[in-house]
């Protein structure tokens, strides 16, 4: 058998460098089902990571789905095909009235590509705001609304970031309103920045959970002020839904109505279709017309049929299993596991999350708040060693992430508890 370190030699040279791999340690999975996953030599892993197959590895509705589409029929959408009709029509069912349209695509990336231009087409305007530790995706266009890994020649003269909103530490240093406010005050320096610059204001990108940024604990309605100052200087708001989306957040159906908003252009991606391609923007009847009439746009693969298929299914498999209720429950559960470990371990400075996006903050001192980044890395490698898959986010990637397949149930959720108290007991 091919070791993992001619398998990494390979891939270098066939891939190139700097392709990331998760762990110390790599992976080299062959197998997944449900909640789980396998190595090559037959090791099996508790997903806890993965929102990608949203319902589970290989969910053997979604494949079933894809393979009848498959052996029917797969084409782009320039020939007249039901499927994508169906899909748009349920899944804009899912918003509020202000959302009626959509344009399939392939990618997240794609998604919030094709949304910066809807928010040209609408408003005449180009200069964009997102916050500074986010990440929206890859493309030359997207990849200028992230600090992770700044572009080439900078992050262009149409670019504004404003801080991520921190629960743990607070802008201002004070929680509820004084935050709120301390964050509109950020947005309204950016609008005025874009509007001397010539930009003017188009819109705002953010995720409503803002999952990245490491799941901060937010009120509803927490983002009202800010939200309110894009819209007085004209531009729109973009929700980025392709992390907390598809009742991931087991409360609602989408991160935005969690958050207490309304877009205006909704973006999704990977927990469509399963781990199928299928990523999707929606929007308002004037907002698709506009950018019709501004781009010439056509994605050869975006609402295939197949993808369709995918995407339907996972649709079905959501309520017919009511995962997003059973999301809750869980959740619930995780949560009150991780505060009992936080009287235990006093490196868990913090416990947030809903649903089943939860997340860890891990403090060197819990008066200073001092980030345990590095300790952090050194826990999922060893809970990687346990047989427990996860990641690790935040402003300073000191959040244990827990984003597991929302097939995720108590069973598995007391196997996280236990495998976190047993590393941190450990260090």
């Amino acid at each position: 058998m091919t070791t993992n370190a001619q398998m990494i030699e390979r891939r270098t040279r066939l891939l190139g460098p700097n392709v990331r791999l998760f762990y110390d340690d790599p992976l080299h999975l062959v197998k997944g089902a449900g909640t789980y996953v396998w190595d090559a030599d037959g090791r099996k892993y508790l997903d806890c990571y993965n929102n990608v197959p949203h319902v589970g590895h290989c969910h053997p509705a979604v494949i079933e789905a894809i393979t009848r589409q498959a052996s029917q029929l797969n084409t782009h959408t320039r020939y007249l095909h039901e499927n994508i009709l169906d899909f748009v029509e349920r899944l804009t069912g899912t918003f509020g009235p202000q959302i009626t349209s959509a344009i399939m695509v392939c990618t997240g990336s794609e998604a919030n590509d094709v949304a910066l231009r809807m928010a040209q087409a609408i408003t005449g305007k180009t200069g964009i705001i997102a916050t500074d530790k986010t990440y929206h995706g890859n493309t030359t266009a997207v990849s200028h609304l992230s600090t992770r890994m700044p572009p080439i020649g900078g992050h262009g003269g149409h670019v504004r970031h404003i801080p991520a909103p921190d629960s743990y530490r607070p802008l201002g240093g004070v929680p509820g309103a004084a935050h709120a406010q301390a964050l509109a005050d950020a947005v309204e320096e950016a609008c005025q920045s874009l509007i001397a610059s010539g930009h003017g204001v188009s819109g705002m990108i953010l995720c409503p959970f803002f999952v990245n940024e490491g799941f901060p604990d937010l009120p509803s309605g927490f983002l009202d002020l800010a939200i309110a100052v894009v819209r007085k200087h004209g531009g729109v708001i973009i929700a980025d839904e392709v992390q907390p989306g598809f009742g991931r957040i087991g409360t609602h159906f989408w991160g935005h109505l969690k958050a207490g908003f309304a877009p205006d252009i909704v973006t999704m991606g990977k927990p469509m279709g399963n781990g199928h391609p299928v990523a999707c923007v929606a929007t308002s009847f004037e907002i698709i017309s506009a950018f019709r009439k501004a781009f010439r746009y056509f994605n050869t693969f975006g609402g295939n049929p197949v993808s369709c298929a995918a995407a339907n299914a996972v649709l079905d498999v959501l309520g017919s299993e009511d995962l997003p209720a059973k999301a809750v429950v869980t959740g619930e559960h995780l949560r009150a596991g991780f505060r009992k470990l936080a009287e235990k371990h006093d490196i868990i400075g913090d416990v947030r999350g809903s649903g089943l996006a939860n997340g860890l903050e891990l403090v060197l001192d819990r008066t200073t708040k001092a980030p345990a980044t590095e300790i952090a890395t050194k826990i999922i490698n060893d809970l990687r060693q346990r047989g427990l898959l996860m990641g690790t986010n935040g402003i300073n990637y000191n959040v244990l992430k827990i984003r597991p397949p929302m097939a995720f149930g108590i069973a598995e959720a007391d196997q996280v508890i236990a495998a976190i108290d047993d590393v941190l007991g450990a260090l």
